[in-house]
């Protein structure tokens, strides 16, 4: 049964992107092999509603020398990092500036609490237990501090995960034996771990040993660019490394052997990485170069400890000179040294790119396809995402709204990694919890939850949006649809109107098929010249000219006949019907052919929704002389179309019963955009043009034609970027007014352009940041206006992510303040249009509370989609849009 419900009628016309991975293990080049017919709308691939496992890990984490500050405070050491800050970054503040846990350590702990989180990833500074590196007595205010961090955390279930190295060698050990380049290192490391251990242990039962051997070695011995700033040297760069390797591996020994049995724990080393993506997906030497790429940086540290105990292959045959062996015995010593797979992505490790093992490949953010090229070279271990995030610009304060994005996009990738991938990922560090240094970045860039003025004595914490983010996805553990409800089972009202539409419909000036006009019979002179001779004397039976004769009105008809459709909408072309632009030249051979277009659909039952004007920023589709006169900017437009609407009703009303005066005038301002003033008069006088043919029709033609008449607007949902700040809610408001209200106002409610909209332009105005005038409407015309259309028609095709940006300058886009986000976490078409399925029944809910419970006719959507023959993108984008017009 069909169900009854109010008339509407609709016209609908019509990516990030990755592969599921499947492979043997030990073969990550698998990772890369793209399927050439996959699916743009293959669901495994688009962003995952759904929740994490019961026992995923949420954390956060920081490191010591970033945050903790207070560097000569208390009896502690100095560090490498010390040294080369107060030698190399002589425009820098003291390290005193940063966060100061050290002091304000309640401060973390009441913003641990406010996240929510399950853990709390640190590093304990070695100089500040044993500020000259060597295990003596331990500084006793360095160690109460990190034992009171540890019981804070216990006794708020908090796990603490501790790292024993983030970094900060103390300096005595860099001056004394030349840092990690000499293997006596390995022995006084290990004596710390083994205190760390000691006193710590019977409440940590997660550690990592060394962050990011990869950083320490590449840019503190090979750029320069870390501490202790020695550069050139790649001997001494894969020394360093094949230190730290074998570091970690005798700590994680002594752990097993030692701690383990007793304390429960676990340890690993945090291992980072880049992420390549190869030029052609379908080229074998593309792939090749991407795989070595990853073994350069992340195979260079896993291979060795979650793999055979030996470097990759690559690295062994470019860097023979270079690359240290190991023994058989340290292969099998070092090989399987780590509990868990704990993995740090973030800007560190592709920035500068300049120092990246490209390969002439591409670098990417997919988070999910480096976690199964893990999966598939180390036989899928157990991962944790030891470090995750994104930075901002210093001057970023709270709203750090692109960091909400790239947390959500990190972070669906790892749900879909572990929904779709069968990859063991039990926890997500989110980095960092405050603002502090930023290694080489110094305090050029922010990277924290909470805002920290480090100018200030007491330090606040103060949460960002992506706090409070976060603190949302951990409370949901995942993420929710909150924006549509699930599919609707159901119909549409029996009178339903179903259609597609097009834009200028080009009208035959001659008529393909001639023939059956000519009385006279030919002959043809084919082995001659080729002609065709008249005979004289024979007349042959003629018909009149048909509407079939038109081939092009032919295929139309095939086309809309199969797609089953109640409605065509298309738009005649003003400039052929009036070429001079008034009706002292009327082309009537043009006003005959769209005739029989209209009158062929009826006969197939197919109505027709003629739009009279159809302007597009390439193609204004004014008459020549009108445009030359400065087209709508010259108040004589408005009369000239009053007289073609008129023109166009008398000749095809008796066929039409809907008409569309204007597509889309709200949009004209990318064409009268030389500044905001030409951009309102411009659209006023749209406004008066439509209204003027509507009182026509309404006045002279409706009660014999019965017709309805409208104009369509552009009518895209906005949605503020960052829903945790009032000014962006305010912006997306604003730029519905601004956009949609600017021209549904005036006709649909008041007679008048919105309040909002010219109350914001005069505040504007006071500022001094704009000289905008908004056009008034006179008495007369506001009556002229108001209820000036029979139905809403809207062209909807995407959802604008929208935040509010001051801009100073007299120009439409301008006076709205708004500038768009666009949300790398939905899919989007080749034109980047997000596809955003619940922002149709948004914005028809929101005209339906702004102008009332009037007819809505949705005279376009649909999405660009490049596929020649298999549309799957245009076709889910149809299906999903339609499924929330049927929600509302």
């Amino acid at each position: 049964m069909c169900d009854r419900g109010l008339k509407r009628s609709v016209a609908f016309w019509a990516f990030v992107f990755i592969r599921t991975v499947t492979g043997l293990a030990g073969e990550g080049r698998s990772v890369w092999k793209k399927d050439l017919n996959f699916s743009p709308v293959n669901g495994t691939q688009m962003f995952l509603y759904d929740t994490f496992p019961k026992k995923f890990l949420w954390g956060v984490g920081t490191g010591a020398f970033q945050v903790e500050g207070s560097w000569r405070k208390d009896g502690k050491g100095p560090s490498i990092w010390d040294h080369f800050m107060h030698s190399d970054f002589r425009d820098v503040a003291s390290i005193d500036d940063s966060s100061n846990s050290y002091t304000f350590l309640d401060k973390d702990l009441t913003a641990l609490d406010f996240l929510g989180v399950t853990f709390y990833q640190f590093s304990i500074s070695w100089p500040r237990l044993f500020p000259t590196g060597l295990v003596a007595n331990a500084n006793e205010k360095g160690l109460h501090y990190y034992n009171t961090l540890i019981d804070s955390l216990v006794h708020r279930n908090i796990e603490p995960i501790v790292t024993l190295y983030h970094w900060d060698l103390p300096l005595a050990l860099q001056e004394k034996y030349g840092g990690w380049k000499n293997e006596s290192v390995i022995d006084i490391f290990s004596d710390y771990a083994t205190f760390c251990f000691q006193i710590f242990g019977d409440r940590v039962k997660y550690w990592i040993t060394i962050h990011n051997p990869y950083l320490v070695a590449w840019h503190g011995y090979g750029t320069g660019m870390h501490a202790p700033g020695e550069r050139g040297k790649i001997a001494a760069v894969y020394t360093v490394g094949h230190n730290l390797i074998k570091a970690h591996a005798k700590v994680w020994h002594n752990y097993n052997t030692r701690f383990r049995p007793y304390q429960k724990g676990f340890l690993s080393i945090t291992l980072g990485s880049h992420w390549i993506e190869p030029n052609k997906s379908d080229d074998t030497l593309d792939i090749n170069k991407c795989q070595q790429s990853m073994e350069r940086v992340l195979g260079w540290f896993a291979k060795p400890i979650h793999g055979d105990g030996d470097y990759p292959e690559e690295l062994k045959n470019k860097l023979y000179s270079f690359l240290p062996n190991f023994t058989e015995a340290e292969k099998n010593y070092i090989k399987g040294t780590a509990d868990f797979f704990a993995f740090s992505f973030g800007p560190n490790n592709f920035k500068p790119p300049n120092t990246l093992a490209k390969m002439g490949q591409n670098l990417s953010l997919n988070l999910r396809e480096v976690l199964n090229w893990i999966k598939l070279e180390y036989t899928n271990p157990r991962i944790l995402i030891a470090e995750n995030g994104w930075f901002t610009d210093s001057h970023v304060k709270t709203e750090d709204t692109t960091a909400i994005y790239m947390m959500k996009n990190f972070i669906n990738k790892v749900l879909q990694a572990i929904k779709y991938d069968r990859i063991d990922v039990f926890g997500y560090t989110a980095w960092s919890l405050l603002d502090g240094f930023e290694w080489q970045h110094a305090y050029s860039t922010r990277r924290g939850l909470f805002y920290v003025d480090f100018n200030s004595k007491q330090k606040e914490r103060i949460p960002k949006s992506s706090a409070l983010y976060y603190k949302e996805t951990i409370q949901e553990n995942g993420f929710s649809l909150k924006e549509s409800t699930a599919a609707s089972q159901g119909q549409f009202p029996c009178d339903f109107s179903w259609g597609i539409t097009e834009s200028v419909l080009k009208a035959e000036s001659v008529a393909s098929s001639p023939q059956f006009c000519d009385p006279n019979l030919y002959l043809w002179n084919v082995s001659g010249d080729g002609l065709l001779h008249r005979v004289k004397g024979v007349k042959l039976k003629t018909r009149p000219a048909q509407c079939t004769d038109f081939v092009s009105i032919k295929k139309q008809l095939d086309l809309l006949e199969k797609m089953k459709v109640t409605h065509y909408r298309f738009a005649l072309d003003w400039s052929l019907i009036l070429p001079n632009g008034d009706l002292s030249a009327i082309n009537r051979q043009v006003l005959r052919y769209y005739r029989c277009v209209i009158s062929e659909l009826l006969k197939l039952n197919i109505k027709s929704m003629v739009t009279l004007y159809y302007p597009t920023h390439a193609y204004l589709g004014l008459p020549g002389p009108l445009l030359q006169r400065g087209g709508w900017l010259n108040q004589s437009t408005v009369q000239a179309f009053q007289n073609y609407a008129a023109l166009c009703f008398q000749e095809l009303g008796d066929l039409v019963k809907l008409w569309i005066t204007i597509n889309e005038p709200n949009r004209l301002s990318d064409v009268y955009n030389s500044s905001s003033n030409d951009t309102y008069q411009a659209a006023h006088n749209l406004l008066i043009a439509h209204a003027r043919a509507w009182q026509i029709y309404d006045k002279q033609y409706r009660s014999f034609q019965h017709g309805l008449v409208s104009l369509s607007l552009h009518s895209d949902w906005a949605e503020p970027a960052n829903p945790y700040f009032d000014s962006h809610l305010k912006a997306a408001e604003r730029f519905l007014q601004f956009e949609i209200a600017w021209f549904a106002d005036p006709i649909f409610k008041t007679g008048d352009y919105p309040a909002a909209m010219r109350e914001y332009i005069g505040s504007k105005n006071k500022k001094g940041l704009s000289s905008s005038l908004l056009p008034y409407f006179t008495d007369e015309e506001k009556k002229l206006v108001k209820g000036a259309a029979d139905f809403y028609a809207l062209n909807h095709f995407t959802t604008r992510f929208v935040i509010h940006e001051l801009q100073n300058g007299s120009w439409y886009e301008f006076d709205r303040d708004v500038q768009f986000l666009q949300d790398i976490t939905c899919l989007s078409s080749p034109s980047r249009l997000a596809v955003v399925p619940w922002g149709m029944r948004k914005v028809l809910k929101w005209i339906k509370k702004t102008y009332g419970d009037i007819d809505v006719y949705i005279t376009a959507n649909g999405i660009d989609d490049q596929s020649l023959t298999n549309d799957e993108l245009r076709n889910y984008y149809l299906r999903k849009y339609t499924q929330e017009v049927l929600k509302g």
